[in-house]
Order: C-alpha cells, then structure tokens, then sequence
C-alpha cells in the first residue's frame, strides 16, 4: 500500500536521468566532492591537509549513511553539520579538516549550481533530438500547401512545413538561450559568511593570492571556469531566476507548439501519434484526443506559473544573507527541471510520429482558395480589357452570394461558377480553375523551409550530434 504522497513529475512524468540529477544521492556525494577539492586545494596550497586524509575521503564519496545523518540532523538541526558528522564517522583521519574555513554555502549552493548545469545539458540534448524530429518533418512537408491561419480564420496559404519551421524556430531560440545560461554559469566558490573570504585571510595568513589559487582549483576540478566575482554568503538569487526564465521560455515554446496540434487534430489535419490500442474516452469510443499534446500545455502552464517562485525569492533577499529562499528553491528550481524534462520527452515523441492528412487538408484548401484567387483572377480579366473598380465590385458581391452558400445552405464554395457565369470577366471555367493551383499561392515557403534547415537547423544537429546517437536526419537541402 502506498500511504504517502509522491509527486507526479517522479512517479509519472520526468526521465530517470533528470531524477537522478536532483536525487538526495547525487546531492550528497556532490557535497563531499566538493569537500574534497576544498581540501586538495588548501593541501596544495600549504594547509595542513594530507594526503592520507583526502584518500579517506574520496574512498566513501559514495558511502552515504542517511539513517546516521538524519539522526544527526535531529540532534543538529542543520543539515550540512549532520552531514559532515555522518561522513567524518566513515573518515575518522579526515574528520578535523573537513569543511575548513567554509561555511554551508559552500556545498549548498555550489551544488545547486552543479546541478543546474548538468541538468540544462540534460536539456539542451532533448531539444536537439525534438528539432531532428521536427527538421525531417519539415523537409518532408516544406512544399505540401496548407491554410495558414490569422486569428484562426483562413488566410493566404503557407505549407505544413513552413508551419513546423515556426515551431522549430521558437525552439531553437531556446536552445540559445540554454547556450547562453551553460556558457555563464559560474560556481560561488568559497566566499565565506558573508562572502568576505575573512576565514581564508586567516587560514592562508593573509595571503589573497592563495585565496584566489584555491577557489581558481576548486573551479575547475568541478568543470567550470571560474567562480562568481564578488557575493554575499550566496551566490546572487537571480541566478536561479534566470535559469527557471530559460526553462519557462521552452515551456513557452512547447505549448505553443502543442496547442497548435490540438486545434489542428480538431480540423483532422494533422494528429499527433495514436496507440492501435489506446482509449480516447471511457465513454466515447469514437474520440482520438490530443492527449500528449494536452498533457504538454498542462506541464507548461505549471512551469510559467513556477516562473514566479525564483524571481520572487530574489527580489526578496536580505543584504548578505536571508534564509527564506531555502525551502522554496528546493522545490521551485528541481520541480522545473523535472517538469520541462517531461515536457521535452513528450514533444519528443509527439515530434517523431505526427500524421499528416493530406487529402483533407486539400479538401479545406478547396473549400477557401476560391475566395484567395480572387484577386488574381480581377487582375487577369483587367488583363483582358476589363475595368478594375467595377471587376472589384463584382467579385465582392459574387463573394458574399457564396459565403451565404457555404455558411446559411451548407453547400459548396460555387464562387467560380458565379464568376464564370458573369459577362463582365469574360473568362472560362476552365480559365477561372487554372488559378486554383494551390502552389501558386505558397509563396516562398519551400525556399524559406529549405534555407532554415540549411542555415540554421543543420549546424546546430552537426554540433550536438553526440545527443542523437546516429539518428540524425538526412535532410533534402
């Protein structure tokens, strides 16, 4: 009997990979590995740290007693302390230089940042493997005509590939800006209290060079390239705030993505994949709901409302150190991660099985493209000899005779026939027909999808083809 609450972005939605990240395992063992390139560093630097005691650690990274730290806890009510008494019991020798001349921050929040950077490349890949999918869809459909939309009224034609290149370009602006975050994430480093470095002046007798040198190897035995400037005991709240913006801004692109599959499965045009067995309705067998695509604007709406919680927390923090950011970050800045995880793993596979219904979208270009060609067609009887204004007058009241047609009778688009009837065009049915082309009224879209693609689509799959493991397109440009 499960009696407790479980969250459904673990139980239901996110990858094992992401829960991995932000797990109590690779919390904890990131804490001590920190602890360690802490103490290798002042070891290095003249501390009185060996060798013997670094070894003892980096034997129980991974020995992680969490019955004997919460224990701890109860007794400390402070985590970190509990953790460092925990891991001092395994590491008796190293015990005394644990933890020297930091404070909580240090593994705290240079963890959190850790973990933000793994898991934005967590990311980053999934929104390569969604613009692979997307790229070949495109390049399939980049010359399929199809009614683009304006305040989902019928407008001048586009094509459903240059429909899915808006989707992948709003994507691929967000994978810049998950660029930008990866390229700019810096580690607190060991600042101290209140971020004044003063235990370390007293440790390294005032040397600042030292000081420098040790947060410059902790760094990069991390994998990052520098440590924050200047901070109070945290590192700036806003951080956070820009890394949740990042990820709402996919969240942004996905449901926009999706609700657009949901009000296209609607004029049966194009559905997202559908299971030989799945159930629609309990009641209506009938039903092929969007659900994926549904489930994707849930997700979404989840992480702009989350939005909220990092920019809040920063706009709120006292000079070098309040602790009400604490309880909150725990859950807003994982819970994104995991959310927009599950986002991309639905876009996915929405992306990689999308039904494209060629023969009813033909049937919806029919139904309009009549009143589309119009203007072509006035041109071509001026062409003829016949006066602008007057053809212009025409074709309007032609045009609302068979809108009446279509909407009041339930009948046909006969806006042809009205034309062809007409004198005053003196041009033939068969004449008038020849404007219905379809791929006359596309414009550049196949050429626009096909430049994208090459431009800037192409580069961005060539670079991070690691993440497709060999299923990268082949694309037609």
């Amino acid at each position: 009997m499960n009696d407790r609450y479980e969250s459904p972005l673990s139980s239901r939605y996110a990858s094992d990979e992401m829960q991995y990240i932000f797990s109590p395992i690779k919390k904890f063992t990131t804490w001590r590995k920190l602890w360690i390139a802490l103490a290798r560093a002042e070891m290095e630097l003249g501390l009185p740290v060996t060798q013997e005691q670094i070894d003892e650690m980096e034997a129980n990274i991974m020995n992680v007693d969490f019955e004997a730290a919460a224990k701890y806890e109860r007794q400390l009510r402070h985590d970190v302390m509990a953790h460092i008494h925990a891991w001092g019991d395994q590491c008796p020798k190293a015990m005394p230089i644990i933890h020297l001349g930091a404070t909580s921050c240090y593994v705290g929040d240079n963890t959190d940042m850790i973990l933000m950077k793994e898991a934005l490349e967590l990311i980053r890949d999934e929104l390569v493997r969604v613009l692979n999918n997307l790229a070949k869809f495109a390049d399939q459909y980049k010359a399929t005509p199809t009614l683009g939309f304006t305040h989902f009224q019928a407008a001048q034609l586009t094509t459903v590939g240059k429909r899915a290149s808006l989707w992948m370009n709003e994507f691929l602006l967000d994978l810049h800006e998950v660029e930008h975050r990866l390229s700019t994430l810096k580690l607190l480093g060991s600042k101290g209290t209140t971020g004044t470095q003063a235990s370390f002046m007293e440790l390294f007798e005032g040397d600042q060079n030292k000081i420098k040198q040790m947060e410059a190897k902790i760094a990069a035995e991390m994998g990052f390239d520098g440590v924050v400037p200047v901070s109070g005991q945290t590192y700036s709240r806003k951080m956070d705030s820009f890394v949740v913006n990042t990820l709402a801004g996919i969240a942004q692109s996905a449901s926009k993505f999706a609700t657009d599959i949901r009000l296209l499965s609607h004029l049966k045009e194009v559905e997202e994949p559908y299971e030989k067995k799945q159930i629609g309705s309990s009641a209506m067998p009938y039903k092929r709901n969007p659900m994926r695509s549904e489930r994707i604007c849930a997700l979404s709406r989840y992480v702009l409302s989350d939005m909220l919680n990092p920019a809040i927390t920063s706009a709120t923090q006292w000079f070098e150190r309040t602790l009400d950011d604490s309880a909150n970050k725990r859950l807003s800045v994982p819970e994104a991660f995991l959310a927009v995880d599950a986002i991309l793993s639905i876009c996915q596979n929405v992306t990689a099985g999308l039904i494209v219904h060629e023969k009813v979208i033909e049937k919806h270009i029919r139904e309009e493209l009549p009143f589309m060609a119009s203007e072509n067609i006035m041109m071509d009887a001026v062409l003829r000899g016949g006066n602008r204004q007057e053809l212009h007058e025409r074709i309007r009241v032609h045009s609302l005779e068979a809108g009446r047609n279509v909407k009041d009778r339930g009948l046909e688009n006969n806006l042809i026939d009205l034309i062809a009837e007409d004198p005053l065009f003196g041009m033939t049915r068969e004449e008038l027909v020849a404007h219905l082309e379809p791929s006359r009224y596309i414009g550049r879209s196949p050429d626009q999808v096909a430049e994208f693609l090459e431009n800037d689509v192409k580069p961005v799959l060539k670079q991070y083809a690691a993440a497709l493991d060999g299923r990268q397109v082949e694309l037609s440009v």
